[in-house]
């Protein structure tokens, strides 16, 4: 029976003014006011995030920096940015809500507070649900000491891992934004001396030695993974975002390194997941 009964209703900023650059500040835009939230940095782009109209703070950024334009702004409200309203959801035993609008959850239900900030993803993609699906049925039936969560986005997969009894969890994200914003859910869910979070390149991490490696990332990053010392050297891995073919190609490139997949999860016919053991 489902007893969640919201709690709150506010989400944290009325509108949202994001200003598109050409070019990469590299996460050092200076000192932009408090209405500055973020700068999210993709390819060669940046996306500077404020709560209020900030005009002039852009033409500050770009008389000190000439090489940067501004392409495009959009002023659009939180819910918009993230393409819904924010509300709770179940997979597996966790219950994942903004915190401003809290869910009660019933006996055996794991609770994680979420605030995605303006990152891309609040959590409720299939491939991320599909995950925790993955971690909720592998710690039911093993003990996992350490986990290494690359592309953590959100925080979200460590966090969980974390609160089913993993003790040592890092947490980790080539994107500024999203390592920033990933702290700040450790934070909340008071988990600092469980979770650690890097801004780091995934294959730069893959020899942190754990008990499980979580990797919902780029299809091309993760072949590249796969048979290296660093994933050879963990006992169970949880591989998403893949589509259909990548999934295939994955899937061969386990079996030649002697790893095994148990458990396959497949959003209507597009979205895969594989849960398995390695040795």
């Amino acid at each position: 029976m489902n007893t969640a009964t919201h709690l709150s209703e506010s989400s944290p900023y009325d509108k949202l003014y994001i200003y598109y650059l050409n070019g990469r500040l590299e996460n050092s835009p200076g000192r932009l006011g408090s209405s500055f939230i973020g700068n999210w940095e993709e390819g060669d782009t940046s996306f500077l995030f404020f709560s209020e109209p900030s005009l002039d703070q852009i033409d500050a950024i770009l008389s000190r920096h000439p090489q940067l334009t501004l392409k495009d702004q959009y002023c659009m409200s939180f819910d918009e940015w993230h393409g819904e309203p924010l509300k709770p959801f179940r997979a597996g035993r966790f219950v994942v809500m903004p915190p401003w609008r809290r869910s009660q959850c019933v006996d055996g239900e794991v609770s994680i507070l979420l605030d995605p900030g303006v990152v891309f993803g609040v959590g409720n993609h299939p491939t991320t649900q599909d995950c925790l699906t993955c971690i909720d049925n592998l710690f039911d039936s093993q003990e996992v000491h350490s986990t290494l969560d690359l592309g953590t986005g959100t925080g979200v997969l460590s966090i969980a891992s974390a609160l089913l009894g993993s003790r040592r969890n890092i947490a980790v994200d080539n994107n500024f934004l999203a390592a920033k914003t990933a702290r700040n859910n450790v934070m909340i869910n008071h988990l600092e001396d469980r979770v650690y979070v890097a801004c780091a390149k995934a294959e730069n991490s893959i020899d942190c030695k754990t008990d499980l490696i979580v990797a919902n990332i780029h299809y091309e990053v993760m072949r590249q993974l796969i048979g290296t010392p660093g994933f050879m050297n963990k006992k169970w891995f949880i591989l998403s975002g893949l589509l259909r073919t990548e999934a295939r190609r994955i899937e061969a490139q386990l079996s030649s390194h002697s790893a095994v997949i148990v458990e396959k999860l497949v959003r209507d016919g597009v979205w895969h997941t594989f849960l398995g053991s390695i040795g």
